[in-house]
């Protein structure tokens, strides 16, 4: 059997800053094509496992690194002026864009992962996707979030995240096992959205001029597990309280009952939970 062949590819924002992504092709009959909308400071190459399993089942797939992170990264972090702002309403509908351009005729489906899935709505042609399937996906408040968790929350982003801008000029995320090196707006929103209520609703009126959340009305899918502190229960309605009128289902996963030690907030990509993607390929194929 013939192995996927991935293609690197560069995208073009509309305000001329390039994005660097990889489309995975599969090798026969295309069902759909699938955009991956990474987690703060995550790389593409997280997702690598889990775009083959999707290509091998039928799907183009998209993955990308947001402006400021991996080779998306232009010059020093230190003096990158990327925001999760910009993430939204430049990376997002880009590389959308971009993926229309390479599969022109079949639908659109973005699976989401934690911030991947908040920032939909803050994109002009999200309504181009037939469906969005979040995974870890909330608001991220620190006040729904439990002890001992809590105090690691609050450190991170109202200690380390200030004083690490302070000294280095960006925020060293990957000395405390939380993903690539932010630029200095990206973690001071992102700082704030914790902080609020709401999470992007905090910058309505303010940073954010224009959004789409209340348009939105495509079925959604989100879904959590039972020892993620992040996106818990009470964060992922608050999140899906922003998309005022989606069409959603949601589902928490127990590790335990699917052979697992652990999903958390990041290892629903892991290879060794494979057993959990078969739901996103349930969702994708009811389309």
């Amino acid at each position: 059997m013939k192995d996927i062949n991935p293609q690197q590819v560069s995208i073009t924002c509309d305000d001329g800053v390039t994005l660097y992504g990889t489309i995975y092709t599969p090798l026969n009959e295309l069902k759909a094509a699938v955009l991956i909308g990474p987690a703060t400071g995550i790389k593409r190459q997280f997702y690598s496992n889990f775009a083959q399993f999707l290509c091998r089942q039928g799907f183009a797939v998209m993955t990308f690194d947001n402006r400021g992170i991996g080779q998306s990264l232009q010059g020093s972090v230190k003096h990158n002026t990327a925001s999760i702002v910009c993430w939204g309403e430049k990376d997002l509908p880009a590389v959308l864009e971009f993926l229309k351009e390479t599969f022109p005729t079949t639908q659109y489906h973005l699976v989401g992962h934690s911030a991947g899935g908040q920032l939909i709505g803050l994109m002009p042609n999200a309504r181009d996707f037939t469906s969005f399937f979040n995974i870890a996906c909330s608001s991220g408040s620190l006040r729904n979030m439990k002890i001992p968790f809590w105090f690691q929350a609050h450190f991170f982003m109202n200690l380390f995240i200030p004083l690490s801008n302070l000294i280095f000029g960006h925020t060293r995320s990957e000395l405390v096992g939380m993903g690539e090196p932010l630029p200095k707006r990206v973690a001071q929103q992102w700082r704030k959205w914790c902080n609020g209520r709401g999470y992007v609703k905090t910058e309505f009126g303010k940073a954010i001029k224009t959004h789409f959340y209340e348009e939105i009305d495509i079925p959604s899918m989100w879904v959590n597990a039972v020892d993620d502190p992040i996106a818990n229960d009470k964060n992922v309605s608050d999140m899906i309280s922003v998309y005022s009128n989606t069409r959603y289902e949601t589902l928490t996963l127990d590790p335990k009952e699917n052979g697992l030690k652990e999903i958390g907030h990041m290892k629903f990509f892991s290879k060794r939970s494979q057993a959990l993607w078969q739901h996103v390929i349930d969702w994708l194929e009811k389309f």
